[in-house]
């Protein structure tokens, strides 16, 4: 791992507002990772870019100082301004060798996330770098290199219980409401069209449910999220007309002031009396206290979730002891493996030179003595002679991994 790099800009050290401005868009990746390569003697390199990191990995014989990441962003030609490029400078994380690699497996393993335990993180990384290896800018070495980050993140992922335990209050909300059992055609009104309440509105609607009625100051942005839903919009001001009753009320908004009064509470009901069901992820609370106090509901709200949340993170954190564990015993496999590569890469010219030997053996030095043979003969002399080709080939092959391994 003598020539890894990485340059890695991330949420540690960067604001995500100044992060943005190196995201490299798609449509000009090629030409700027062409200019890193030729102008800086750079073999195979890949970027990550997210909403929280931007990253280079490659390979290169030079050190990462300063002058080198300046000359980097330079030849990039992101079109930063001076103060912007100052601030890189000064706040990059650099890899360089074993670091390099442990890095990469980290991130990959989702300990370095804003949230650890997000697996999204190891899905981002595989696509990024399958983006430049299709493109021609990874050879074999990063081929390798990724073959056990992939090993590596799978490992953690399936042997320790660092993702098992969801920390978005969204999945949570989810979860608890799943917990309840509420069948695919319950009468849902979602109150708030913000992004809270669409994203636990894709959960619902990926599990089949199907009855939703939105509510919302903006008819506009009720009527997108209704559509996604294939649900019907209202204004947030026909809520207390409303009267086709309800199961569960999904709320978030922005109002200081409760929207689901007793009064409004008491209206929506329609005269049934079974147990409803309120999911208020608003802070201040959606739901007036008296609601909560005087009538029977399943009351799902944020502070109880939070707590659930902050009990979950602790437990992913309790597990990267463990992760830090498979993610040791795999860099001293892979070095293993990387010093059998090299046997294989030096030793790729044998098999070759004995094809070579067999032939002018054949053909030159016994030419005369295997065509005074009968057919017979020929034939057990070609058997012997493939048979020792391939004995040529595969034990010098066999003997120098026995050795490496003996000797590691």
């Amino acid at each position: 791992m003598e020539y890894l790099k990485i340059i890695a800009f991330t949420h540690k050290h960067i604001d995500l507002k100044a992060l943005g401005k190196l995201v490299i868009c798609e449509q000009t990746l090629d030409d700027r990772l062409r200019n890193i390569q030729s102008e800086l003697g750079v073999k195979e390199i890949f970027y990550m870019g997210t909403c929280n990191r931007v990253e280079f990995v490659f390979t290169s014989d030079h050190k990462l100082d300063k002058p080198y990441i300046t000359r980097f962003l330079t030849v990039l030609n992101m079109g930063l301004p001076e103060e912007y490029m100052d601030k890189f400078v000064e706040n990059v994380s650099v890899y360089e060798q074993g670091e390099a690699f442990n890095h990469l497996l980290r991130t990959s393993c989702s300990l370095e996330s804003l949230v650890v335990g997000e697996k999204e993180i190891l899905a981002q990384v595989r696509k990024a770098y399958e983006t430049c290896r299709i493109a021609g800018f990874t050879a074999d070495y990063m081929r390798m290199i990724m073959n056990r980050v992939v090993k590596t993140a799978k490992e953690v992922y399936t042997h320790t219980n660092i993702s098992k335990n969801p920390v978005s209050i969204v999945s949570l909300a989810y979860r608890k409401l799943r917990d309840l059992k509420m069948c695919a055609n319950s009468r849902l009104l979602i109150i708030g069209a913000g992004e809270t309440n669409k994203n636990i509105a894709q959960y619902l609607k990926k599990h089949k449910y199907s009855n939703f009625s939105i509510f919302n100051r903006s008819l506009e942005n009720a009527e997108v999220l209704a559509k996604e839903l294939n649900g019907t919009a209202y204004p947030l001001t026909e809520l207390e007309n409303y009267n086709q009753g309800f199961d569960v009320i999904i709320t978030c908004t922005g109002a200081t002031e409760p929207i689901i009064t007793k009064e409004i509470y008491t209206k929506l009901l329609n005269g049934e009396t079974g147990k409803k069901v309120i999911v208020d992820l608003a802070i201040p609370n959606d739901t007036a206290a008296e609601v909560v106090a005087e009538f029977p509901i399943h009351f799902i709200e944020v502070e109880s979730l939070k707590e659930i949340a902050r009990k979950n993170i602790q437990e992913r954190y309790d597990e990267l002891v463990n992760a830090e564990h498979i993610i040791e015993e795999n860099i001293k496999d892979f070095e293993l493996v990387l010093r059998q590569r090299k046997i294989e890469i030096a030793m790729s010219a044998v098999p070759q030179k004995i094809k070579e030997i067999k032939h002018t053996a054949i053909n030159g030095v016994f030419a005369d003595e295997i065509n005074g043979l009968d057919e017979n003969s020929r034939l057990v002399l070609e058997k012997v002679m493939n048979y020792m080709e391939k004995k040529c080939i595969s034990v010098p092959m066999v003997m120098a991994k026995e050795i490496l391994v003996k000797n590691s």
